[in-house]
């Protein structure tokens, strides 16, 4: 299949008619007062925004027809909910819903199985951090996170990081119109164990000899994954304090090491 090509059985996508503004106007006017058939035509008249959706996703499974219905299951919950009073596009309005269907559909059929708790602390943890967002103006970090849902930070950390998008070893993550490289190159071959015990034993012990600021951030940047802004947040200092604490920290670690 064409990486630029969506091939959907039973519809020739050639032929799909694309609605102007105008009539999209007056089809929701008739669907909101009860006309059926303008629905349908909504339906149909959009068929290629789902299409063009769907081509980020080519390679994310072998049966496209499957995902196309699911991509038409958001278009037509996008349709339902639609107020024309709001004045945006339909397209701005559709195009989430339907990335939200097809995402939805994608994890919940993944080989890669989640334990439901799992699941269920990262779901919690999205919903927690769409309302701190809308009484913070700003997003939250992880800890405040975990701190309004009673979690640790790694369990919050964990359980969103479980439900991120799995993607091939085969994905090209780089082409400067040379060579491709490919996330299977990047990734580490532990047969040779290149990072041994004693390297990891002198690492722990460097760490523990950092100042207890540098030491902190350190841990926090590398272990919990958070990054500067979060913890300039967290300690009160600026992110450009942050970066250099962090720098100093490094180098500190590399001099004891070496």
């Amino acid at each position: 299949m064409s990486r630029h090509k969506v091939e959907i059985a039973n519809v020739n996508t050639a032929n799909i008619k694309v609605l102007t503004n105008e009539e999209m106007v007056e089809l929701f006017k008739k669907y909101q007062n009860g006309d059926l058939n303008a629905k349908e035509e909504l339906v149909n008249g959009n068929l290629k925004l789902v299409l063009s959706i769907l081509r980020k996703y080519n390679n994310r499974t072998d049966n496209m027809d499957d995902l196309f219905q699911i991509g038409c299951i958001g278009l037509i919950k996008a349709i339902d909910n639609f107020d024309l009073s709001h004045e945006v596009k339909f397209s701005t309005y559709a195009v989430p819903m339907i990335i939200g269907e097809v995402k939805r559909y994608l994890r919940d059929n993944s080989s890669v199985r989640i334990a439901r708790s799992i699941k269920d602390i990262a779901y919690k943890s999205l919903k927690k951090k769409e309302e701190l967002t809308n009484q913070l103006g700003k997003e939250p970090s992880i800890s405040m996170i975990a701190s309004s849902l009673g979690y640790t930070e790694y369990e919050v950390a964990n359980a969103l990081d479980s439900i991120k998008e799995t993607i091939s070893m085969a994905e090209a993550i780089y082409n400067d119109g040379g060579d491709t490289i490919y996330l299977e190159d990047q990734l580490e071959d532990k047969k040779d164990d290149m990072y041994n015990l004693d390297i990891k034993i002198a690492l722990k012990d460097a760490i523990n000899k950092l100042k207890d600021k540098e030491k902190y951030i350190i841990l926090e940047r590398y272990v919990m994954g958070k990054t500067q802004m979060e913890l300039a947040e967290e300690i009160g200092i600026s992110q450009a304090q942050i970066s250099r604490l962090e720098k100093n920290g490094l180098n500190n670690i590399k001099r004891i090491i070496s």
